[in-house]
């Protein structure tokens, strides 16, 4: 006979509301408290009732999480942890990729208006792009299905995650210029085909920097890339490189963009970091393994996700109250790919 609810909680030591709350992931239980039931769970291979589930709480146990390009190693380590937090609390994941298609985030949200989905998590590139600024300004905020939104983009409209791109960029920056560079590049600069509200954080932080250290910003040496990805990163550098531009350093705005840099350095018969360092932001595992292995921006990408999901869960229960924003903090990790300059 298929095991219930009474039965795991009876197992359990707990009452069957306890059980709901683990299995429906929305309520927050102790983790002693939550490893029993899931003990309990599994020893009755219990299989939930997600049909009726869904009748009686409006729920369909299922959140939609949108990225603009799946195909990044840092797409890919973020969605490994949205899965794994997300079974945890019981949720199944819909994938979605919105980067050139910017109106699939309109069909996520009409999917959570249509309670196909219980909520949504985005990461939109631009909120001019977003369908969300849209759907806000035409029916209000009250309109929208539970919504956190993931990255960089300046917005009050709905909850939100993010690292401190502005602060975190200033860092490096720092770093950079501590170790004794003067003539710093950056890859990834919004002024380019680029333009993303990532792009504009990290430029500004790069900026400020430089400012506080009393140096010019080289806008020959801001180099913008069509798209964020290893291959184009090397272009744009032995591009520069062959046309004599020779930076003190690069900082790339995301790991991938460096490990493309480093090829392009180190194929023009440069070295990193002797010749020209390079630094890259995320921390991608791809990152500790290059050669050499890159001085990076850290963050814990799982309390990322555990946030994220902990805002979703509290908007699914209550969709009053202000939006806010959670700022993830950042460390600046130093590997082999930067060096102090001689004389520095």
């Amino acid at each position: 006979m298929r095991a219930t609810v009474k039965d795991v909680a009876a197992l359990a030591g707990v009452s069957p509301k306890t059980v709901s709350n683990v299995i429906n992931g929305v309520v927050f239980v102790r983790p002693d408290t939550r490893h029993r039931v899931e003990t309990a769970l599994a020893e009755l291979d219990y299989v939930p009732n997600l049909s009726a589930r869904g009748l009686r709480t409006g729920r369909t146990g299922s959140i939609a999480l949108a990225f603009p390009d799946l195909s990044t190693p840092y797409s890919a380590e973020m969605t490994h942890w949205f899965v794994e937090v997300a079974h945890e609390r019981g949720w199944s994941i819909q994938l979605e990729q919105t980067g050139s298609r910017p109106e699939r985030e309109g069909e996520l949200l009409s999917r959570g208006k249509e309670h196909l989905v219980d909520g949504l998590v985005l990461n939109p590139i631009t909120l001019d792009a977003s369908a969300l600024s849209s759907s806000v300004t035409a029916a209000g905020t009250d309109s929208l299905p539970p919504v956190v939104v993931i990255g960089e983009v300046e917005q009050t409209l709905v909850d939100q995650v993010r690292v401190d791109s502005v602060a975190a960029s200033r860092d490096m920056t720092a770093h950079l210029i501590a170790a004794g560079h003067r003539r710093i590049a950056t890859l990834g600069d919004s002024a380019g085909q680029f333009d993303t509200a990532t792009a504009r954080a990290r430029t500004r932080g790069f900026e400020l920097a430089m400012a506080e250290a009393g140096l010019p910003v080289d806008t020959s040496l801001q180099y913008s890339c069509p798209d964020w990805t290893s291959a184009d990163a090397f272009s744009v550098v032995r591009a520069a490189v062959d046309r004599g531009d020779r930076p003190d350093a690069i900082f790339c705005f995301t790991d991938s963009l460096a490990i493309g840099a480093v090829s392009a350095v180190t194929s023009a018969g440069l070295r990193v970091p002797d010749d020209v360092a390079v630094a890259g932001f995320d921390d991608i595992v791809d990152g500790r393994f290059s050669v050499p292995p890159l001085t990076t921006v850290t963050f814990d990408k799982r309390l990322y996700v555990d946030r994220t999901l902990e805002l979703l869960a509290a908007r699914i229960a209550d969709r009053q109250g202000a939006a806010e924003l959670v700022l993830i903090p950042h460390e600046i990790v130093v590997r082999d790919s930067t060096r102090a300059r001689a004389g520095a």
